[in-house]
C-alpha cells in the first residue's frame, strides 16, 4: 500500500490493544449511525438519487414539524433558528456535489453525501468568523438528520463491512464491535474510552491493535485515508511517508521474530526460577477463539463471557443451542479446565431489548450481571442447565459475577440447586460436583470473601470493575479516565488482602482483570502471592516466558517495597524499572491511563 497523499500527521491518544496495522479508515459515525461505503451499479444511479430525494423530503417534514412545535411554544423569533436548517436542504451546491460524486465514483448516496458536506464542514471550520460558525453548527445538524433518513430500515450495521478497515468512531458498544466481521477488522480507534473498555478486550482477544483517547481526530480523518494504528505507543499516523512505513516495517518484523521464539516455548508450563508454578489461562469471548488458546498454550480458559452469545444477535441463545457451544469448548480443552461466567450483561454492555430492563441512568450500579439473572430466573436457569449439561463433557466450572454479599450468592445457588434436581429428574447426566465460583469485583464482597468462600469454591478477582468501584471512576468516562489508577495504594492493598484472606480459608484465587495480561505488574501479582492468572490468549506466550524469568523471592521483595509506597507515580516507576530489568524482549500495553 503506498503513502498518502497529503502531509504526514501523527497523533497521540492512549496505547490500549497491542499491535501494528497499517490501514484504511473506517468512521462510525455518532455511534448510532454507520454511513456504508460500497459500490453501486450505474443501472443504480436513479434509486439512490431517488433515496437522497427521499431523505430531502423527510429531512424537511422532521425540521418543519421542530419548527412549528418551537413557534408555538416559544415564539416565532427562537423559530426562526430552523430556517437556517431549512435553507442548508436548498443548498444547489451541496445536493450537486453529492449527485455529482455519486455519478463519478459510483459510491452508494449515503457516502457521496458524507464526503461532500464534509468538505463543506472543513471549509467552514477554517474560517474565524462567528455568524459562519454558526452556518456550521447548521450544517453539521442538517447533515446528521440527513444520514439518519437515508439509513432508514435498511442501515447497514458494522456486519455488513466486506474489506479490510481500521474503525474509526466516537466510542463504541461491545455490540457495534461484536457486528464486525474479524477478518476485515484491523483495529480500533477512539476519540473516548479507557483501555479497560469491553471494547478494548475484544481487540485483544481479535488480535488487533487500538488506540482510545485520541481527542478530536474525527475532525480530521475520512473514509478511506490511510493510516497507521500503533497499539504500542498510543499513536496514530495519518498518510505514513515511505520512511515511517520502512521503520514500522522493520520494527514489525523484528516483534514478529520475537513472538515466534515465545511461541515456540508456550507449551512448557511458566515455572519462576526458584521452582514455582504460575497458570496463566485465557480469557475468551466465544468459540471461534478455541484454535488461538489452543495455538499459544493456555492452561485452560479463566473466563469465558458468555454474554456475547446474547450480544452477538440481540437475543437470548436457546438453552440447546448454549449447551451445544459450552460442550464444544469443555471438549476441546480436554482436561484442562473451562470457566464459564453467567451472563455480565448491563453497565458498558448496552441492553438493546427494551422489554428487559430499562434505560438505567447509572447502570454500572444498576441491574446488571447476577442481578441481571436473578431478575430474569428463567433466562438463568436456561443458561445453567445449558452449563450443567455441558459439564459431562469435561473440566467445566460455572463462576457468578458482580455478587456483592451472601444475598446474592445464595439465591444463585438456590437456582443452581434447583436446575440440579430438574436434570437429575430427567436423568440427565452431568458433573454433580461441579464447581462454582463467584468473581470479586465488587469492594463488599472483596471486604468479606472469607465469609463468602464458605459457599462457593473459587474466587477469580476482576480488576476491572474492583478498581472503578474502588475509586469511584467510571472506566468508560474520557473526563475522568486519569484516575483510573491501577497503581494506587487502596488497590494494591485490597488486592494483597483478598489473597491473604484467601489463603486463610484454603480458597483457589486467580485475577482475571486486564491488570494480569499486564507484563509491568505481573511481577508484582506473583509476589502478592497469585498464582493463576487469565489473559487474554495473545499475551499467554509472552507472559510465560516472563515468569520464567522471575523467582518468587524477587518479587516478594518488589511487593513488600511497593506496598510501602503511597504515590502511584514512583510505584509504577518501581514496577516498570523491575520489568525492564528483566530484559525478556517484548514492549508491552500497560493498563495505566498516563
Amino acid at each position: 500500500m503506498a503513502s498518502g497523499t497529503g502531509p504526514e500527521q501523527t497523533f497521540k491518544g492512549i496505547a490500549a490493544a497491542p499491535g501494528v496495522s497499517l490501514g484504511r479508515v473506517l468512521i462510525h459515525v455518532e455511534n448510532e449511525l454507520y454511513v456504508p461505503n460500497y459500490a453501486v451499479d450505474s443501472e443504480d444511479l436513479e434509486g439512490e438519487i431517488k433515496r437522497f430525494e427521499l431523505a430531502l423530503l423527510e429531512t424537511r417534514h422532521e425540521i418543519s414539524k421542530i419548527r412549528h412545535q418551537v413557534a408555538d411554544r416559544l415564539g416565532e423569533e427562537e423559530a426562526q433558528i430552523f430556517d437556517a436548517h431549512l435553507l442548508v436542504l436548498e443548498d444547489p451546491a451541496l445536493i450537486d456535489e453529492t449527485i455529482t460524486e455519486l455519478e463519478n465514483n459510483l459510491r452508494n448516496i449515503e457516502y457521496c453525501f458524507q464526503k461532500t458536506s464534509q468538505k463543506y464542514i472543513d471549509a467552514f471550520q477554517r474560517i474565524d468568523d462567528e455568524f459562519i460558525k454558526e452556518r456550521l453548527n447548521d450544517i453539521k445538524d442538517v447533515t446528521r438528520r440527513i444520514l439518519y433518513n437515508l439509513a432508514g430500515e435498511t442501515l447497514k450495521s458494522l456486519e455488513s463491512i466486506d474489506a479490510e478497515q481500521i474503525v474509526v468512531s466516537h466510542d463504541f458498544t461491545p455490540s457495534d464491535a461484536a457486528a464486525i466481521p474479524a477478518e476485515y477488522l484491523k483495529g480500533f480507534i477512539t476519540e473516548a474510552g479507557s483501555r479497560t473498555s469491553h471494547v478494548v478486550i475484544m481487540a485483544k482477544a481479535a488480535s488487533v491493535p487500538a488506540v482510545v483517547g485520541v481527542h478530536n481526530i474525527l475532525k480530521t480523518l475520512q473514509n478511506g485515508d490511510e493510516i497507521i494504528i500503533d497499539g504500542f505507543e498510543g499513536v496514530v499516523i495519518l498518510n505514513p511517508s515511505e520512511a515511517t512505513l520502512y521503520q514500522y516495517g522493520e520494527s514489525k518484523k523484528r516483534r514478529d521474530t520475537q513472538e515466534l521464539e515465545f511461541l515456540k516455548l508456550s507449551g512448557e508450563p511458566a515455572i519462576t526460577k526458584d521452582g514455582e508454578q504460575v497458570i496463566i489461562m485465557s480469557n475468551i469471548e466465544g468459540n471461534n477463539e478455541i484454535p488461538r488458546v489452543l495455538e499459544t498454550g493456555s492452561d485452560g480458559i479463566g473466563l469465558y463471557r458468555t454474554e456475547y452469545l446474547f450480544l452477538k444477535t440481540g437475543s437470548f441463545p436457546s438453552e440447546e443451542s448454549q449447551f451445544q457451544a459450552y460442550k464444544e469448548v469443555v471438549k476441546s480443552m480436554g482436561d484442562s479446565a473451562v470457566i464459564l461466567r453467567t451472563y455480565d450483561l448491563g453497565g458498558d454492555k448496552v441492553l438493546q431489548r427494551k422489554d428487559l430492563v430499562d434505560k438505567e441512568d447509572n447502570p454500572f450500579l444498576g441491574c446488571r450481571a447476577i442481578r441481571f439473572s436473578l431478575l430474569y430466573t428463567e433466562v438463568f436457569k436456561d443458561q445453567l442447565r445449558a452449563m450443567l449439561r455441558a459439564s459431562a463433557y469435561g473440566n467445566l466450572k460455572i463462576m457468578f459475577p458482580m455478587v456483592s454479599g451472601l444475598e446474592e450468592l445464595h439465591a444463585a445457588n438456590q437456582l443452581l440447586d434447583e436446575v440440579k434436581k430438574d436434570l437429575k429428574a430427567s436423568k440427565v447426566k452431568f458433573d454433580e460436583s461441579i464447581e462454582v465460583g463467584i468473581m470479586i469485583e465488587i469492594p463488599s464482597a472483596a471486604f468479606i470473601c472469607d465469609i463468602l468462600a464458605d459457599h462457593c469454591d473459587f474466587f477469580s478477582i476482576g480488576t476491572n470493575d474492583l478498581m472503578q468501584y474502588m475509586l469511584a471512576v467510571d472506566r468508560g468516562n474520557e473526563q475522568v479516565a486519569h484516575l483510573y489508577e491501577p497503581c494506587h495504594p487502596a488497590l494494591l492493598r485490597i488486592l494483597k488482602q483478598i489473597v491473604e484472606m484467601s489463603n486463610a480459608k484454603n480458597q483457589p484465587v486467580s485475577i482475571c482483570g486486564e491488570l494480569a495480561g499486564d507484563p509491568i505488574f505481573v511481577p508484582l501479582l506473583v509476589g502478592l502471592g497469585l498464582r493463576n492468572l487469565s489473559v487474554s490468549p495473545n499475551f499467554v506466550p509472552s507472559l510465560k516466558f516472563l515468569v520464567r524469568k522471575l523467582s518468587v523471592e524477587e518479587t516478594q521483595a518488589l511487593a513488600e517495597e511497593v506496598m510501602m509506597m503511597s504515590d502511584p507515580d514512583p510505584i509504577f516507576a518501581r514496577l516498570k524499572s523491575f520489568h525492564d530489568s528483566k530484559e525478556y524482549g517484548i514492549k508491552g500495553v500497560t493498563n495505566r491511563n498516563r
